[in-house]
């Protein structure tokens, strides 16, 4: 895969966490298990996950009080899985902001289908038809491919995740002009994400590690502190 994408599954079921785990792994993307619905919400925080695959019946909260306040903030996709089969209740999860939702048991085919599904998505949902025509953006050894979904430096994949590719992606459209974290925050996760920039500042410490000679003086990637970010125009 030219982008490995981090998914959390928030699964209290062991077996079933560790199958879903070694499918998807087997597949190239990056996993995480949280077992309970806080452990959760606080791993999207620190992980910064692509994607949230999420049981219902977690055990200190119901999924669905996960997924009221992840959407809160975010629109993280999610894809549902749970043994609630009935039409009421995928209603109440898709109404409640689910991308998706998949019943107990199912296939890995199927599986695998709902998360390339869902992950596309975000691929376009940032608004970016106009990015996506753009080509490339070239800053010294730094080449962003918004077709391949690439960032090169140096001529190598930097390997980012599509959530450190989809920030890079914005601030070269928007090259030499700084971009308030808000305002990054609301194009990339939407506009009822609020609070911190918590899961903004983990993304680009991580993206600096990777495209940075030295992330302490950064070539590419400027921090206007209590502002926002920009990405340099080379001048």
């Amino acid at each position: 895969m030219t982008i490995k994408e981090k998914i959390l599954v928030a699964e209290d079921e062991k077996n079933i966490a560790q199958f879903i785990a070694a499918v998807l792994s087997g597949q190239g993307y990056e996993t995480v298990l949280a077992r309970s619905g806080g452990e959760a919400l606080s791993m999207i925080s620190s992980h910064c996950p692509d994607l949230v695959i999420l049981d219902l019946g977690l055990p200190d909260m119901d999924g669905l009080d996960v997924l009221a306040r992840l959407r809160s903030w975010s629109s993280l996709p999610v894809v549902v899985v749970s043994a609630r089969s009935h039409e009421r209740d995928k209603v109440t999860a898709l109404d409640a902001g689910a991308d998706d939702y998949l019943t107990k048991p199912f296939g890995t085919a199927e599986l695998l289908a709902r998360v390339r599904t869902a992950i596309r998505h975000t691929r376009t949902a940032s608004g970016n038809d106009e990015i996506a025509r753009a080509g490339t953006c070239t800053v010294g050894e730094l080449v962003i491919d918004y077709n391949r979904h690439q960032v090169l430096i140096r001529g190598e994949n930097a390997r980012l995740t599509l959530s450190e590719f989809r920030i890079v992606a914005l601030l070269g459209k928007h090259i030499g002009k700084v971009l308030t974290y808000d305002t990054i925050i609301r194009e990339l996760w939407g506009p009822r994400a609020g609070g911190g920039n918590q899961i903004l500042r983990v993304n680009m410490a991580n993206i600096r590690r990777k495209i940075e000679k030295n992330p302490a003086e950064p070539e590419y990637l400027f921090t206007e502190v209590g502002v926002g970010y920009r990405l340099s125009d080379g001048e």
